[in-house]
This record gives C-alpha cells, structure tokens and sequence, in this order.
C-alpha cells in the first residue's frame, strides 16, 4: 500500500496539469459567448489583419496611378538658344555686331499619336484590373489557410476532450488495483494500471503540442491575442455546393479570373505595339530677336516617319503576340488544372465523409468494449482485457479526430474555391 501512496503525488500534478488544460479547451464547449470565435469569424480576422494583404493594396494603388497618366501628353519643352553669333575675330561673341544673330525662345510640344495614347488607357486599365484579380486570390488564400488553422484547433480541442474522459476511466482502474492490493490482489495489476495512467498522460501531452501547434498558426494568421474556439462547427458532411454547380461557375474562381485578365493584358500590350506603327507628331513654337531688326516668330510641325516598321515596329508585334499565345495556353492550362483539383477537392471530401462516418462507428464499438472491459474488472475480471480497450478506444480517438480534421480542411478548400461563400 505504500508504493502507491508514495506515487500519488506525481499522479495528483498529472491530475492538475491534465484538468487544467481540458478546462482552457472546455471554455468553448460552454455557454456561447461574443468572443467565441468561428471559422468564419477566422476567415474574417485574417483577411483584415494579414499583412501581406498590404502588398497587393500597395499594388492596386500603383497600377491606379499609372492609369491616371497613361496617354497623356508628354510635357513641353521650353528652349532657349541663339543663333549666327561670332565666336572668332574682333566680334566674337558680340550680339549685336552682326545683323544675322538672334536670340530665341520657344516652346515644343510632342505629340504621339491618339491610338498611341488610347493603347496605353487600355493596357493600364488592365492592369489595374489585373492587380485587383491577384488582391483577390491572396485575400482567398490568407481565408483559406486561417480557416485550415481553425480546423485544426478545433479537431485538437476535441481529442483532448476525449483523452480527458479516457484519463477518468484509467485513474479509477488505478484506484480499484490499490484497494485489491491492500486485500492481497496482485502488485502486477496495479503497476500496469498505473502505468495506463501514465500512457493516457502521454497521449494527452501529444495532443496539447498539436493543439498548441494549431493555435500558434491560428494566430499568425488572426494577430497574437487569446482566443476562445466556439465549439459549434460548420456541418462538414455538406458540401458548400454541388460539384456540377463549382464546375459550372469556374470562370469565376479568381485564379482564372486573374489568368484571363493577363490575356485581357497581353491583348493590350499586342495593341499599343501595333500603334507604335503610327507617326506622332510635335508642334515647335519660337520667337527670336535680332539687334537692329524687327522681332519674329517661327512656328514648326514635325512627323515621324516609321519607314522601316519591319525593323522596328514588327519585331515588337511579333513579341507581344506571342505573349498574348503564351497567356492564351496558360489560362487554358490553368483551366483544365483547376477542374481536376475540384474534381479532386470533392473526391478527397467525400473519401474523407465516409471515413469519418466509418470511425464513428468504430469509436463506438471501442467505448463500449472499454466500458464493458472496465465493468468486468470492477466485479473480479482480468486488468488486461480493459488496458486492451482502453488503448484501442485511444488509438480509435486519435484516428478520429485525424479524420475529423483532415475533413474539415476538405471541406474548407471546397467552401473557399470561389471566394464568395459565408461558412
């Protein structure tokens, strides 16, 4: 009898320590509460604290202003020179000995041509486009990976819970071997049931890290700050939406969306080369002054002349058309890997329904075992058949709740495929 009394200690620090957390857990297992956070609610938080979302605004803003002034005119020229003046001789660099000098000033102002500047509206405006497309698609990947995190905390939240109910079973088998041994039972029952204590308490020690591993990434994504997991879930054995309909809408998943506005692009880009084949113009005025004469005033027009468009403004064209190819193949490449990774998306999901369906059985056979297991030792039985059970309830928990989260996370990749869904 002293043997167990001595080890009572560490198993009443294990009690606390093991209560203590299950209590932190059960917090959102209680009554609901305003800070509970749901996985929408993750989602939510995340989009508005991810700070790499500050990129991609940073972004929008830049393609904005670009756009503010694509195709304006490029700004005068102010000049200011002379012209005839001597620079050798008694009269060097005299203005007024010579009738031919004069001074001038003018102003120059090019002109490109208006499908030049029309091409350039057009590619900045799809850019804009484009950088606000990308925005989306990081935003849906910062909802989407807060969404995972929630999952994970909450699937950990529950194999603890169970664990705790498990630790329960396993310290009233420990406290039925003392009494038998204190009226001669066997010592051998009541180290191994001690040591089914100590087997529980690691089990739970592993579930703490992975639910302290969740958490940490939880918070990365929704700021450092205490949270409280609610502990109702979204109905992960409905899809967010048929398979057929995500098929149907896949034109408006954002990574396509965003491959189609780089073809919008490149379209524009093959436009603006094209237009460098016109001629821009520019427009001179000036006014000259020469000692002794009257003042004058020269007006100037100038064109360009693209006269060897082959080897210049062609090879151009030719680059930007193939770009445009290029991002044609791409989208249509991302098309067909988008509609497999649904496919797949909906294949792992329903895979992962079953199984869960499955291990709920399965974990309900292996209570019951364990209960039966418990209650025939309790009236004279053998120890071992319900160390047996116990360890095989444990092992189906843990399964359990691997399944439970690895649905979850299926579930959320099918609810934030588009964007536009509220779990």
């Amino acid at each position: 009898m002293s043997q167990p009394t001595r080890a009572s200690a560490p198993r009443v620090a294990r009690g606390v320590s093991c209560c203590l957390v299950i209590a932190w857990f059960a917090m959102a297992t209680g009554s609901a509460s305003a800070n509970e956070l749901t996985l929408a609610e993750a989602a939510r938080r995340a989009v508005e604290f991810a700070p790499q979302l500050e990129a991609s605004r940073a972004t929008i803003e830049a393609a904005a202003e670009d756009l503010r002034r694509a195709g304006r005119l490029p700004d005068p020229m102010l000049a200011i020179g002379f012209d005839s003046l001597p620079v050798s001789g008694a009269d060097a660099f005299d203005f007024d000995a010579d009738s031919m000098t004069q001074k001038t000033i003018g102003l120059r102002q090019a002109l490109p041509a208006r499908a030049k500047r029309a091409a350039q509206r057009r590619a900045a405006a799809r850019n804009v486009e484009l950088a606000q497309l990308d925005a989306e698609v990081e935003r849906l990947d910062v909802a989407r990976a807060a969404a995972s995190a929630w999952v994970d905390v909450w699937s950990a939240r529950r194999e603890i819970e169970a664990l705790g109910s498990l630790r329960t079973q396993a310290q009233l088998a420990a406290r039925l071997t003392r009494a038998r041994v204190a009226g001669g039972g066997s010592v051998l029952d009541a180290l191994s049931a001690e040591a089914g204590v100590l087997e529980v308490d690691s089990e739970v020690a592993a579930a703490e890290g992975t639910a302290g591993e969740a958490l940490a990434e939880l918070r990365r994504w929704i700021g450092d700050e205490a949270v409280t997991i609610a502990a109702s879930a979204p109905d992960f054995d409905r899809a967010p939406r048929p398979e057929g309909e995500a098929l149907a809408i896949l034109d408006r998943q954002p990574l396509l969306r965003s491959a189609g506005a780089k073809v919008a692009s490149a379209v524009a880009a093959v436009d603006e080369a094209r237009a460098e084949r016109r001629p821009d113009w520019d427009f001179t005025a000036s006014y000259g002054q020469r000692s002794g004469f009257d003042d004058m005033l020269m007006f100037e027009v100038g064109v360009s002349l693209p006269l060897f468009a082959g080897n210049r403004q062609a090879p151009g064209i030719a680059a930007r058309t193939a770009e445009q190819r290029a991002a044609r193949a791409s989208e249509e490449s991302l098309r067909l890997e988008l509609t497999a990774r649904i496919r797949a998306a909906y294949a792992r999901w329903e895979a992962l329904r079953r199984q869960v369906s499955i291990h709920e059985q399965v974990l309900k056979l292996a209570r019951d075992r364990s209960a039966a297991a418990l209650a025939s030792y309790r009236a004279g039985g053998e120890l071992n058949s319900w160390l047996d059970a116990r360890r095989d309830e444990s092992t189906a928990h843990r399964a359990h709740a691997q399944h439970l989260a690895g649905l979850g996370r299926a579930w959320v990749e099918l609810a934030y495929l588009f964007g536009e869904t509220t779990p």
